[in-house]
């Protein structure tokens, strides 16, 4: 695997990645179509239980094998996986992978709890391989911008973050609505971005507390063993000092397609993410001092394959375990302390 050519020819690229993609579904077909546009990998086997998902990921990848299932394509001596399956099979999946020396590339949430995310990292960890989660929103060209900004410490100091992913629309696969196969409602499928957005923005800080409000329906969430929750509102403290606020949900009556935001207010100044016109799309970035505001960056932004992408370039690059997939670990016990587990 990423095997490097002989010794006596240093300047030698190494051997292209193949990968195996499990699961292809629109996602995992987008991000198949963006990890093939780096130009470094090869696609070596496809699984999906839906043979028409198959065969339509296969017109991206001809070359490609059709196979049933993730140990057919481990068989095969892939370099790394592409996992795009329901959530309660993340963990196991990746963890198998990654023990047969294969890197991950996986959709979120990595698990449904902060010790499955733990046991993945470690599988990782003990295997050098690459392990990446598509948390794409890091990628969008506005969340750049603004990192960047609070890296530079212009804002003074950060005491206050508000976050929100409102989605008029709920998931549309039965699944979602079980906790034990989904990990938990809109928390676990919007929220993830939201939490993730504010710990990486600013330096990975621990979290002091954490308190929440889950509801199902309008009401709050009885019995979180059978229900999920579709509304949520949640306050991190973080060890900075700085409060974040966060509210996500499913089918909310808000008046448009989604209602998607991050902003971070310093004692310099602020900056924010927002989408455009409720698109789930197209995102403005905006940096505040006092009444006044400037511009960062506008759409269009084609960034939700950049996450794989920029996995795959890495692998090809003959990138091994990274320590920032630790972090992910510290998300999702976040997402535990809002679940209060």
């Amino acid at each position: 695997m990423l095997q490097t050519l002989a010794k006596d020819k240093p300047e030698a690229a190494l051997a292209r990645p193949r990968l195996g993609f499990l699961g292809v579904g629109w996602i995992g077909r987008h991000r198949m179509q963006a990890i093939l546009g780096t130009g470094s990998v090869d696609v070596a086997a496809i699984a999906d239980p839906s043979p028409e998902m198959a065969a339509e990921a296969g017109k991206l990848a001809p070359d490609a094998k059709l196979v049933s299932r993730l140990d057919d394509i481990l068989d095969l001596g892939v370099d790394g996986v592409v996992i795009a399956t329901p959530s309660a099979m993340h963990a196991e999946q990746s963890i198998r992978a990654l023990e047969r020396g294969v890197a991950v590339f996986c959709q979120k949430p990595l698990g449904r709890t902060a010790p499955e995310v733990q046991a993945v990292v470690d599988a990782a960890r003990r295997a050098d391989r690459l392990l990446c989660v598509d948390l794409s929103y890091r990628f969008t060209e506005g969340m750049r911008r603004i990192r960047e900004i609070l890296d530079s410490g212009e804002l003074g100091q950060i005491y206050a973050v508000d976050l929100v992913f409102h989605n008029a629309y709920g998931p549309d696969k039965p699944w979602f609505y079980d906790p034990a196969l989904s990990g938990g409602g809109c928390v676990m499928d919007l929220g993830v971005h939201l939490v993730d957005l504010a710990l990486w923005s600013l330096g990975n800080p621990g979290a002091t507390s954490v308190t929440s409000k889950l509801f199902a329906g309008g009401a709050p969430l009885k019995d979180p063993g059978t229900q999920v929750e579709d509304y949520a509102v949640a306050t991190v403290q973080l060890e900075t000092g700085a409060a974040v606020q966060l509210a996500c949900s499913w089918r909310l009556q808000a008046g448009c397609d989604a209602v998607i935001s991050a902003t971070f207010y310093g004692t310099k100044g602020g900056v924010s993410l927002r989408n455009v016109n409720g698109s789930f799309y197209d995102f403005t970035a905006e940096r505040y001092w006092g009444t006044s505001r400037e511009t960062l960056t506008a759409p269009p932004d084609e960034w939700g394959g950049r996450a794989a992408a920029d996995w795959a370039t890495r692998l090809a690059a003959g990138e091994r375990f990274d320590r920032a997939a630790e972090q992910l670990v510290d998300v999702a016990r976040v997402l535990d302390r809002i679940y209060g587990r």
